[in-house]
């Protein structure tokens, strides 16, 4: 790989990776190789409103830039938007930064990371949306690699150290709720029903299923959007099951995962927070591609059908039959492997 020619040590960096909550997760190895390479810089973030918990007090990160970007697609709040991405523009300008990254690769962030001026500005040659037209630096990639390693060849490009990865996950005290649901329960597995996709989402009544036939009680998670599917996984559970979707905001979350035994999870964030705490994971996967997004790290079980047509990277499929061909004791077998 060709290193990016730096000619003074940056004392100010700024990182661009606004979402997802498992994408936040992949970086933190990248944070952690910067941060060993260039101790005395102050890096800056630039993360999505309701992910910002995630890197909130991180002592890695000196500054936060949350940015509303699901309100920048709401073409009613146009000028009020423009306004606000003027002022962002103008500030990020002002911290006179000496390297800017950008780990999205898309033109949003490609615009951020020309905003500042930066005198490099480094972002993935495969970046799209005409992201790359606005860096000085472009670092190849790859599709078809662990986005872990992925994001780690930026930081070998500038000079960093890869080898040693870690997950530097923030310091959060656990909030009195988690303390007394821990309290409550005793040991637990967590139980990950919900993704983006709907093409990723293993059957409730199969999650359900699966909590009664453990050895301990499982604790639902998830978003307000899975409550209902957390409801059914309860009832299927015949009690084993507790639901808290819904109820924890994203430290409280991280906290929840950290104390689990293991993790039965859909490709989802939650499943990145946990192969980052080095908590064994069982990892049910259909349209999309392990390689590429499955929880990194050892101690973890991926469950697949063979089907051919997997993975196909479709948010939408009249069938799924990609997730419908995993068994109930499919995953049961992975369980009892790791436990």
């Amino acid at each position: 790989m060709n290193k990016i020619s730096i000619k003074k040590i940056p004392k100010k960096i700024l990182v661009i990776k606004p979402s997802s909550l498992g994408d936040i997760v992949h970086s933190l190895p990248f944070l952690n190789a910067v941060k060993d390479a260039f101790p005395s810089a102050e890096i800056h973030w630039v993360v999505a409103k309701g992910l910002d918990g995630l890197l909130e007090n991180h002592p890695m990160v000196k500054k936060l830039w949350v940015i509303n970007k699901d309100q920048w697609k709401n073409l009613k709040k146009i000028k009020e938007t423009a306004i606000e991405i003027k002022g962002l523009f103008k500030k990020l300008e002002d911290e006179s930064y000496d390297l800017a990254i950008d780990l999205q690769g898309l033109l949003r962030s490609g615009i951020l990371t020309y905003a500042t001026r930066a005198s490099v500005r480094v972002g993935f040659k495969e970046a799209r949306e005409g992201s790359r037209l606005f860096y000085t630096h472009k670092v190849k990639g790859g599709r078809e690699i662990h986005a872990v390693d992925r994001y780690l060849k930026i930081a070998s490009a500038v000079g960093c150290e890869i080898e040693d990865v870690k997950f530097p996950m923030p310091l959060i005290k656990e909030s009195e709720n988690v303390k007394k649901l821990k309290e409550d329960i005793g040991d637990y597995a967590v139980l990950v029903p919900g993704a983006r996709w709907k093409t990723k989402r293993w059957l409730p009544a199969n999650f359900g299923k699966l909590a009664s036939m453990l050895d301990i009680k499982t604790v639902i998670v998830g978003s307000s959007s899975d409550t209902e599917i957390a409801k059914g996984i309860e009832f299927c559970s015949g009690g084993k099951a507790l639901s808290i979707a819904g109820k924890t905001d994203i430290k409280e979350l991280i906290s929840i995962i950290r104390g689990a035994g293991y993790v039965i999870t859909n490709d989802s964030g939650p499943m990145h927070i946990a192969a980052a705490f080095g908590i064994p994971v069982v990892a049910i996967f259909g349209p999309t591609n392990p390689v590429r997004t499955g929880p990194y790290g050892r101690n973890h079980i991926i469950v697949k059908s063979n089907i051919e047509c997997a993975p196909c990277y479709k948010k939408n499929c009249k069938s799924v039959k990609c997730m419908g061909d995993v068994s109930v004791e499919k995953v049961y077998e992975a369980v009892m492997s790791i436990c």
